[in-house]
């Protein structure tokens, strides 16, 4: 995949930072949720440390023609206006039924107050609007996508 024009400038001085062209790695420039407020709150949280991993249903990947990140992959955190914030580096996805995510999943997604409960609830909402803007049925069975990260660049404030 290219890097994006409007992350070029921001994935070349991460280049430089690491002393390497990692473009071979590149997986994706994103941001998190389907609203601005949101979306922005999320990317703090990366940026902060606090969220170091997130889901996401396989069945989007799959609309897209694609699949999820692999170990090793780097993307690229932005805000809703895209903005870049920091690129992240897959360090493990784990395929799991909606129903079978786990609270240590959840506390790492570092959401909310952090719990299981806190966690069903905002994705479920969450994954039933992509649901619906890919024409599935949301399911207690659905696959979702549990990937941890970690930060290894931040935009200079």
């Amino acid at each position: 995949m290219s890097i994006p024009p409007n992350i070029a400038t921001f994935w070349a001085a991460f280049c430089t930072e690491v002393g390497e062209d990692c473009s071979h790695r590149f997986f994706e420039a994103f941001h998190f949720d389907d609203n601005e407020a949101s979306a922005n709150e999320l990317a703090d949280l990366v940026v902060a440390g606090v969220k170091r991993a997130t889901a996401g249903l396989i069945w989007s990947f799959e609309r897209a023609g694609g699949s999820p990140p692999q170990p090793g992959a780097l993307s690229v955190v932005t805000y809703w206006d895209g903005t870049p914030a920091c690129v992240i580096e897959t360090m493990e996805v784990e395929v799991l039924p909606f129903e079978q995510v786990t609270a240590e999943f959840a506390a790492i997604e570092g959401e909310g107050d952090g719990s299981l409960e806190y966690w069903r609830r905002v994705h479920w909402a969450y994954f039933g609007r992509e649901c619906a803007r890919i024409g599935r049925a949301r399911s207690l069975t659905m696959p979702v996508a549990c990937e941890r990260f970690d930060v290894i660049y931040r935009a200079i404030a």
